[in-house]
């Protein structure tokens, strides 16, 4: 098909999808984006104290926080409005002169005090310019409106060239170097780790680190941490723990990469015991020589452990969110190999020819253990039971799921269903699937697209290029973030949207249908007699 021909198909559908938003959406916001996108993300947080020492305090905090935060749940929400509930937004604009556009974000969560106390949504956003302005982390507060609130026929009157009312910036940090990957602890979604085009992982405290103005020619910040471990590039692959302040992370070195937070407190509390001359020379805490401009008093921390099995470059890696020492990684080699700290730095199980390409993603289910999903260059997603991992020596899924046309690139299961999780890929559209629905297709056939693929119940068709990246907010029910690079489509730079499917699509079909039928019995009650 011809370029231009192409384009119409796909504005053609844009068209198509903003005619439907009354219909399938409860409620959805757009936010254009000057540079586009590669990542976003809710951060989960357990709770916050009212206030919240620096990173040089935070075994402190450690003490308080293994009380308290090791459950799968979020705190109070301090601020709630009557229609809508107040979030942090982190965006990280990026500049590099070299290399094509490109930009991250991520979200974590619940409403907040527009300062300190309470629980957080929060989301980072990293975006690539064209080097006129330094690289930048930008928190921004950001309202979500609650469900069954916003007018049908408003939520589709946006500008697409315009950013949204419900987006605004509250600080920046000077960013040493491109951010490609933003995750946050758990145990408090203030400290958050960053990659970058380099070995390291930085670790910032964002409330702690003081508001910068991006200059051209702005001293860098300086992160409160850097992990240390990687022979390479570490871009991409990196997962913080749920139960432990752990930290994970993949690189072009082939090797998965273990991290301790808890080791750099050691450290800390270790020096207070030493001269200064022998705590700065200590294994655990050392001062960064600023010869990649990064940042001259930044500590260091080396790895746990360092483990080998892949044979290319390492995409994605996850904890079992049970365990910080159980985790699973997966490559551009094809394979899913899960590890167990405990056990040594070998793999336990590696799924040979996962899929029939790189695999670009994997989540592990928070509700099920024994299911991991994975996402390729195939333009499948695939389920494993990690009781059931291979069949003749190959990677035996319980499922595949087929309904991409490009590449898959990132997946991740619902906090709010076991059996609910949401796939995104280059073709621009982001799927979200019932892995229970598969067998059901048959009984309600009726009630499906004839062309449907199993399992496929809803697909977000408002992005009008690939969809690098989306989350799920875990404090606000099946409400999604998602972000598109659409540099290949219309030129500019990406699209943020924040939004929540109609109730109506997922819950149970008898209550929907009742309430259906209640609504009918209201509009005849009220229609003229005759």
């Amino acid at each position: 098909m011809r370029e231009r021909g192409g384009k119409a198909t796909v504005d053609e559908r844009y068209t198509q999808w903003k005619s439907l938003i009354p219909v399938l959406y409860d409620w959805l916001a757009n936010h254009n984006l000057v540079w586009p996108s590669l990542s976003c993300r809710y951060f989960s947080l357990l709770f916050l104290l009212p206030s919240f020492p620096p990173f040089s305090s935070f075994f402190g905090f450690w003490a308080v926080a293994r009380v308290f935060s090791y459950r799968s749940s979020w705190g109070p929400q301090l601020e709630q409005a009557t229609y809508k509930n107040r979030q942090r937004l982190y965006l990280s604009e990026q500049a590099s002169e070299s290399r094509s556009l490109a930009f991250t974000i991520s979200l974590a969560g619940n409403a907040i005090h527009p300062c300190f106390g309470g629980a957080t949504n929060i989301a980072s956003v990293m975006f690539q310019t064209d080097g006129s302005v330094p690289n930048t982390l930008v928190i921004a507060n950001c309202e979500v409106v609650k469900p069954r609130v916003a007018a049908a026929e408003h939520i589709s009157q946006f500008n697409e060239e315009a950013r949204s009312p419900f987006v605004k910036k509250y600080k920046t940090i000077i960013h040493p170097g491109e951010v490609n990957r933003i995750r946050e602890l758990p145990q408090n979604s203030k400290i958050v780790a960053t990659h970058t085009d380099s070995p390291d992982v930085l670790i910032w405290d964002v409330e702690a680190q003081p508001n910068r103005h991006p200059m051209l020619g702005a001293a860098e910040s300086r992160p409160d941490l850097i992990l240390t471990g990687h022979q390479q590039n570490a871009e991409f692959a990196l997962a913080m723990c749920p139960t432990e302040p752990f930290v994970l992370s993949g690189g072009k070195d082939k090797s998965v990469v273990l991290w301790s937070i808890h080791d750099h407190i050691s450290s800390v509390a270790e020096s207070t015991s030493k001269s200064p001359a022998s705590a700065s020379n200590s294994s655990g805490k050392q001062s960064i020589k600023a010869g990649n401009e990064k940042s001259s008093d930044s500590t260091t921390v080396g790895p746990r452990g360092v483990y080998q099995g892949h044979e290319d470059t390492v995409e994605d890696v996850q904890f079992c969110p049970s365990s910080a020492q159980e985790f699973c990684s997966v490559g551009d080699d094809s394979c899913l190999i899960l590890w167990d700290a405990r056990v040594g730095t070998s793999p336990v199980v590696k799924v040979e020819k996962a899929h029939n390409a790189d695999l670009h993603c994997v989540d592990w289910n928070p509700h099920d253990q024994n299911l991991i999903l994975t996402g390729s260059a195939d333009n499948s997603v695939r389920m494993f039971d990690r009781r059931n991992l291979t069949s003749g020596g190959v990677g035996s899924p319980i499922y595949k799921f087929e309904g991409h046309k490009a590449a898959v690139l990132c997946v991740q299961w619902s906090p709010d269903r076991a059996s609910v999780f949401g796939s995104a890929a280059e073709d621009g559209f982001l799927n979200i699937w019932d892995h229970e629905r598969v067998g059901k297709k048959k009984e309600r056939a009726g009630t499906k697209t004839p062309n449907s693929p199993p399992g496929l119940f809803f697909q977000h068709a408002g992005h009008r290029d690939k969809v690098v990246d989306f989350h799920w907010n875990a404090s606000d029910p099946w409400t999604i973030v998602s972000v598109s690079d659409d540099c290949g489509s219309t030129g500019g730079g990406g699209t943020l949207q924040i939004w929540r499917m109609s109730d109506l699509i997922y819950r149970p079909e008898e209550e929907v249908l009742a309430e259906l039928e209640k609504f009918k019995a209201h509009l005849l009650s009220c229609s003229p007699k005759s």
